[in-house]
């Protein structure tokens, strides 16, 4: 399977395409219940693997060690990968690529923010000057085979907003993201001077971003959308809930309820990622005999 080509068909087709930001491999396997498609979220691994802030702790061996993992179990679902800066170097940037590439990814998200980062929608961002980014994002087109290329930009400038929205039009990105688009008119703004190029939409909540559903997003012409962080955020809330609850019954374990779940429900879950329970490719080989 070509998963760059796959998922480039996805956001050309009718509607708004979503993605589920993913931490760990368990939340990966929850989304994957519901979606076809998952954001692997910086904020959210540097949150689960680090347990820090995504301001650039995150190596990239580490990155591509895990997406490996979720191809392993995941291997129908579309794969956009946050790769921050680069990670800094172009070079370095190129052969993260191809790593990726090599190992299944779909897609990646590029942006333009210079160290130390911060996350797209919260305040002190400081980008890269726009001939430097447009270097760095060149090189990584011309690395890339098939994979997707999301050029993010986290301009806050309402000026060099839509200069450099209107900048990465005219490369051979696939998509083009504004992070932290602040209202509605922004999309429609930044939708006038990118001319065809599939938008991407990131909204987080709490963030900057109005909460808007994807039929209102198709309307002002948004390709893609992604979801950061609602696995991380309810995870967070739906722990401190049950130790709460665990501590204020003196360590009396709740009674599993209908729609509850405990370790049945739990290894059910786990076991659709063994590789031997995918479902086959190629029906004819997988009827012959062994």
């Amino acid at each position: 399977m070509n998963y760059g080509d796959e998922l480039r068909r996805e956001i050309m087709s009718e509607g708004v395409t979503p993605l589920i930001g993913v931490f760990d491999m368990f939340s990966a396997s929850v989304a994957a219940q519901h979606y076809n498609g998952l954001f692997v979220s910086g904020f959210g691994f540097a949150a689960s693997y680090y347990g820090l802030p995504d301001i650039g702790f995150i190596a990239w061996p580490d990155m591509v060690a895990f997406v490996q993992r979720l191809r392993l179990a995941f291997p129908g679902q579309h794969l956009l990968v946050d790769i921050d800066d680069g990670y800094v170097d172009p070079e370095v940037a190129c052969h993260v690529i191809e790593q990726l590439e090599m190992i299944g990814a779909s897609g990646v998200i590029l942006e333009d923010q210079q160290r130390p980062r911060r996350c797209g929608h919260v305040d002190g961002k400081r980008i890269l000057p726009l001939p430097e980014y447009l270097e760095k994002l060149d090189l990584v087109l011309r690395t890339r085979q098939d994979l997707v290329v999301v050029a993010r930009t986290d301009a806050t400038d309402e000026e060099e907003i839509l200069v450099r929205a209107a900048a990465l039009a005219e490369t051979d990105a696939d998509v083009i993201l504004v992070d932290g688009v602040r209202s509605v008119d922004w999309i429609h703004r930044v939708r006038s001077v990118i001319g065809g190029k599939p938008l991407l939409f990131n909204q987080i909540a709490g963030g900057k971003s109005p909460r808007i559903s994807l039929p209102e997003l198709a309307e002002f012409g948004v390709n893609v959308a992604i979801y950061s962080t609602p696995c991380l955020f309810a995870a967070q809330t739906a722990m401190d809930e049950a130790l709460l609850r665990l501590k204020s019954d003196n360590g009396r374990l709740p009674e599993i309820t209908a729609g509850g779940v405990g370790v049945k429900e739990s290894l059910a879950l786990l076991e659709r990622n063994i590789s031997r329970n995918h479902p086959k490719k190629n029906k004819e080989l997988a009827d012959l005999p062994v």
